[in-house]
């Protein structure tokens, strides 16, 4: 099936027009429900809605004139109507899904509108991955706008990814029909500085009319912010607190606040508005990053909203913050965001705005879900072989390849540690002593829960190993744990107590093209198939939540209590979030952004 784009107004206006002064009939009317304007932040009861080609062609107390003999009427029953809730940052590969079953799992929660950065596949197969993804978001019956991936590598210099993205890239993607800006810049001390590539990537988008997403994760509110904001970025979602709302809000920037299956950032920042009273037009409420148990079990925007209103939020401004603010910031107010005429026609009904139940889901004007079943076909992608086969590890691993050699003479040595933080992205630059036995660094029975950790090189078959040490996970036993997702340029990452069972995971993603997995005592605990890009499975999203759910409760099994500790495993290469993370070029120290060494002399 081949990419579409949904009819503008003007294509369909004529027909608007005429079913609105009751000349024609209307497709589909929604009658007699509580009208939730979010232009005018109103309930507004005894409403109708009445539909036409996919688009809202009349709102008003009667619609009784647009209707006719095979109008289909859905009655509202006192219902709020509501508009379809829009993520306004996430990226689809967190899901460990395809954007076909992404949207089949977000469907029935309420989701209408997502505006996706697929930098995660950018890193694996480069432009062509980013064109894939957006081909199949445009086959989807919602609204899948792809922001084009601006940090491949994220932090250039510290790391090798699969491919590169360019400032050329940039332009030429600016030319898809469902391109809608820049994803997020992270390279913000790139962007300080007036890198010629980033700002390049910057006016490429500008000059196309487009939205510049930003990533700014530093406490530095001072000239460095400043600078970064002149450059171009118009959100931020990396806030975790009030002053970092109030701050990019004042600076003209929206303010992201997130909450996905590891981030909690409202209750934090949403005080701006609940307390501090700041205008809300500029907050906007997004998910960032969710896990495909999350979006099973707990829902998705539905489930920010709620959030939102349960941390002191009007239910009508949470409404705002995940509809219009979102189509406002990203040019699209005309188009969807509301229920108004000639929008989109994504609408919800809900019996309790705090609650938020998502009893029907209409979305273009067609009913996509129904009291939590999806109704539609989400057609997907064939995937070439070339997505599918993106594990190159150039040899077959063996213990010898985690081994980490200790100065000569040593008995014991001083390590630069990873630690992990609970719930946290950043983690901690810990130092601690280990011993040494045969010339080998060892963790084996550590007090200070640290084991091995090593990035293994998968994309261009170099063989290479990065072997470092990581605390936080409290792993026990002979165990290890792999994975190919490893933001963001999705090598391996492995972690273990034991070096026979690293190469055992290890060798099991290079068999099956990548995924997770936990090993044992020379036994696989649990598999987790990811078989595109090593990033997603294109299997339905309960079936991906169960393996997903065997695979929690194999870390734990292994020792592991940290809540969401695979989100934690998967961000250790992160290098541009501190303190401490891992590259295929050795450890990175994020605060002074430069390598150093894993080994220190003893005082």
């Amino acid at each position: 099936m081949e990419p579409t784009t949904f009819p503008s107004w003007a294509d369909v206006a004529p027909r608007l027009v005429a079913v609105a002064a009751g000349r024609e009939p209307a497709d589909m009317i929604i009658r007699n429900g509580t009208w939730i304007n979010v232009h005018t932040r109103e309930a507004l009861p005894g409403h109708s809605i009445a539909i036409a080609e996919g688009r809202i062609a009349f709102v008003g107390p009667d619609a009784s004139h647009c209707s006719g003999p095979d109008t289909r009427i859905i009655e509202a029953n006192g219902r709020y109507m509501i508009p379809g809730l829009c993520d306004g940052h996430m990226h689809i590969e967190s899901g460990m899904l395809t954007p076909a079953e992404f949207a089949a799992a977000v469907i029935p929660h309420g989701t209408t509108t997502m505006f996706t950065d697929p930098h995660e596949i950018a890193n694996v197969l480069g432009l062509a991955g980013v064109r894939m993804m957006h081909d199949e978001a445009l086959m989807q019956p919602v609204n899948i706008f792809t922001q084009m991936p601006s940090c491949a590598p994220s932090a250039p210099g510290l790391e090798t990814t699969g491919y590169e993205i360019t400032p050329e890239d940039v332009a030429e993607a600016m030319t898809w029909p469902g391109i809608i800006g820049l994803g997020e810049m992270m390279n913000f001390p790139g962007v300080t500085n007036a890198d010629p590539k980033m700002l390049a990537e910057f006016a490429a988008t500008q000059r196309a009319g487009k939205t510049v997403g930003g990533h700014y994760a530093s406490p530095d509110l001072g000239p460095a912010f400043a600078a970064y904001v002149a450059g171009g970025p118009a959100d931020d979602h990396e806030g975790t607190c009030e002053a970092d709302a109030i701050a990019r809000v004042r600076q003209g920037m929206r303010s992201m606040m997130r909450l996905g299956s590891a981030w909690y950032d409202v209750e934090t920042q949403i005080t701006a508005v609940t307390e501090k009273g700041l205008d809300p037009r500029n907050f906007i409420l997004c998910t960032d990053d969710c896990h495909s148990a999350t979006l099973v079990n707990d829902g998705h925007m539905n489930r920010v909203v709620r959030h939102a209103i349960a941390c002191g939020c009007d239910p009508l401004i949470a409404l705002q913050m995940a509809t219009i603010n979102t189509a406002t910031h990203f040019g699209l107010e005309r188009e969807l965001g509301s229920t108004a005429p000639g929008r989109r026609a994504d609408v919800i009904l809900t019996s309790d705005l705090r609650d938020l139940p998502i009893e029907l889901v209409i979305a273009r004007g067609q009913v996509v879900a129904e009291n939590g079943k999806i109704a539609v076909d989400c057609p997907h992608y064939d995937w070439p072989d070339t997505a599918r086969g993106t594990v190159h590890l150039g040899h077959a691993l063996s213990a010898r390849d985690f081994e980490i050699a200790a100065p000569t003479g040593a008995n014991r040595v001083r390590a630069n540690v990873i630690g992990v933080v609970e719930n946290q992205a950043p983690t901690k630059a810990l130092k601690a002593e280990l011993p040494v036995r045969e010339g080998l660094v060892e963790t084996a029975e550590h007090p200070d829960d640290v084991c091995q950790i090593a990035l293994v090189e998968r994309h261009r078959a170099t063989g290479g190993v990065t072997n470092a040490f990581v605390s936080g996970f409290g792993y026990q036993g002979r165990m290890a744990m792999a994975s190919t997702v490893a933001h963001d340029s999705h090598h391996m990452i492995v972690v273990g107590t034991d070096r026979e069972q690293m190469a055992l995971a290890a060798n099991r993603l290079a068999e099956v093209g990548g995924g997770i997995t936990i090993w044992r005592d020379g036994q696989e605990l649990a598999l987790v198939e990811l078989p595109i890009a090593g990033l997603m499975s294109d299997s339905p999203a309960a079936e991906v939540a169960a393996k997903a759910q065997a695979m929690v409760e194999a870390m734990a099994a292994c020792g592991c209590t940290l809540n969401n500790a695979y989100m934690q495993h998967s961000l250790l290469a992160l290098v541009v979030i501190p303190e401490l993370r891992i590259s295929d070029l050795g450890l990175i120290d994020v605060r002074s952004f430069e390598r150093i060494d894993l080994l220190e002399p003893l005082a």
